[in-house]
């Protein structure tokens, strides 16, 4: 029988899906063209990360010490769910059996939760070093259960994987640098403020100035780098789950496009690629990937 069709766990895929098409619409449609064990694996995935992020996102009015708590819960229920294979948690059902299936190490999904309390904690980042620490956590992790999900050819393609959670997660903080500062975070790394001669009150205050231009701009270079160096991962990956993540990686660099084009200005509101942009990228992808793998990346259409 197929696991997700296991009629002790099937609802809780079934919720996985929901959770996905609910919250990602095109993460959804992408998923939807993975070979079906690979899709429904991806949902479960999916599914526990975006029940990690919501912890942050949608505290639900708890105080800090209440979500920590709740974090620390959903480590210790992974840790028994590891060692029995089972767990009647709706979210944590569906990845047990993915994360069982397809050898995802624990620490992974540790790592992202020691990522989220993070999150809940801290509110500014001394320097990239630590700033690292913290997208490793929080997407890093994420692009390596991706690959045990997605199939490799090559163990090298973990290497690359963490790489571009890297700079998909630094690119999620350049887009988000206005929103973040409403919340009280700021995740640019203090002592990179100060040598552009910049503090919190010119994000706080949105003073937009020639620094801050250059300071953005040193910035989106940087994530710039880590998709490159990204890049010669996806080749290693089954080949009929490349498009997924060239897709994905294409998307985000479309982020960091939009911030040049605003001249690097991170208080106009948040940049977004359109989603008919996203599926042309998408069905570009699958095609090039699944009929002419030889062909270049990131041809623009």
């Amino acid at each position: 029988m197929k696991f997700w069709q296991d009629p002790s766990t099937k609802p809780a895929f079934e919720h996985a899906r929901s959770m996905t098409a609910y919250y990602s619409k095109s993460f959804f449609f992408s998923a939807r063209m993975l070979p079906q064990e690979r899709r429904w694996a991806t949902y479960a995935l999916y599914g526990f990360c975006r029940y990690a992020d919501n912890l942050i996102d949608n505290p639900r009015g708890r105080t800090a010490q209440e979500l920590l708590s709740e974090a620390d819960f959903i480590a210790r229920e992974l840790e028994v769910a590891y060692r029995t294979g089972e767990s009647e948690h709706p979210v944590l059902s569906p990845f047990i059996t993915v994360a069982c299936k397809y050898n995802i190490p624990i620490e992974y999904p540790l790592d992202l939760l020691e990522g989220v309390k993070m999150d809940i904690q801290n509110r500014r980042y001394e320097s990239f070093d630590d700033l690292y620490v913290f997208c490793y956590r929080v997407a890093g992790v994420v692009g390596l259960m991706m690959t045990h999900v997605l199939g490799f050819k090559d163990d090298t393609a973990f290497h690359y994987a963490e790489k571009l959670g890297i700079a998909m997660q630094l690119t999620n903080i350049l887009r988000d640098v206005q929103e973040d500062k409403n919340m009280g975070r700021i995740y640019l790394p203090q002592d990179e403020l100060k040598c552009f001669g910049l503090g919190d009150n010119d994000i706080i205050d949105e003073k937009m100035s020639e620094r801050m231009r250059q300071f953005m701009k040193f910035q989106v270079n940087r994530a710039h780098e880590y998709y490159k160096e990204a890049e010669p991962g996806i080749p290693m990956l089954e080949r009929k789950s490349q498009f997924a993540i060239y897709s994905a990686s294409r998307i985000y660099r479309g982020i960091l496009l939009k911030i040049e084009a605003r001249n690097y200005d991170p208080f106009q509101g948040r940049v977004f690629v359109p989603q008919s942009r996203k599926v042309r990228i998408l069905m570009h992808e699958v095609v090039r990937t699944r009929m002419f793998p030889a062909a270049p990346a990131g041809h623009h259409i």
